[in-house]
């Protein structure tokens, strides 16, 4: 199976390392994502001064990070529980339309423990929920690596994704 050329998935995380209950699933769907798209995790550390911060404080510091990863045409998607739904088959439609605009880094942002701050909302291409529900950052970790996976099979119309 042949990678979709041009487009690279970046998939961003703040916090420490996977858990032990994620990181198999984790490292199993990154690397069934990699047969479609070359895929990348980038686990951002928490600041050094996080305890000594508000949750305002510490989103701030946290954005800046972010904001100075970024490259001036990244395509960035920040998922906060406020953002844009989307099912399965929708998702797999903007991966397309992401590859067919020449898009070359596809950024995926999981947020802090206290959300994405406002100037990262503003930067980002896209806000996306993935659930009303509130998830776990290790599990939507988890969820986000799947969900990506499975949009990729879709657009192959491979069996693993039964609509």
């Amino acid at each position: 199976m042949r990678q979709i050329v041009g487009l690279k998935l970046s998939i961003w995380s703040i916090g420490k390392s996977h858990e032990p209950y994620v990181r198999s699933g984790v490292e199993d769907f990154s690397t069934r994502l990699n047969r479609y798209f070359p895929a990348e995790w980038n686990i951002i550390p928490v600041p050094k001064n996080a305890g000594m911060l508000s949750a305002q404080g510490l989103r701030i510091s946290e954005g800046k990070t972010i904001l100075d990863w970024l490259q001036k045409d990244d395509f960035l998607v920040a998922l906060d529980e406020r953002g844009k739904e989307m099912d399965s088959v929708r998702l797999a439609d903007f991966l397309q339309l992401r590859a067919n605009e020449s898009t070359r880094r596809l950024v995926f942002l999981i947020g802090g423990a206290y959300g994405i701050d406002a100037q990262v909302l503003r930067r980002a291409n896209l806000v996306w929920s993935l659930s009303k529900l509130t998830f776990p950052h290790q599990l939507v970790r988890l969820i986000l690596t799947e969900q990506l996976y499975r949009a990729c099979t879709i657009l192959r119309n491979e069996k693993y994704h039964h609509a």
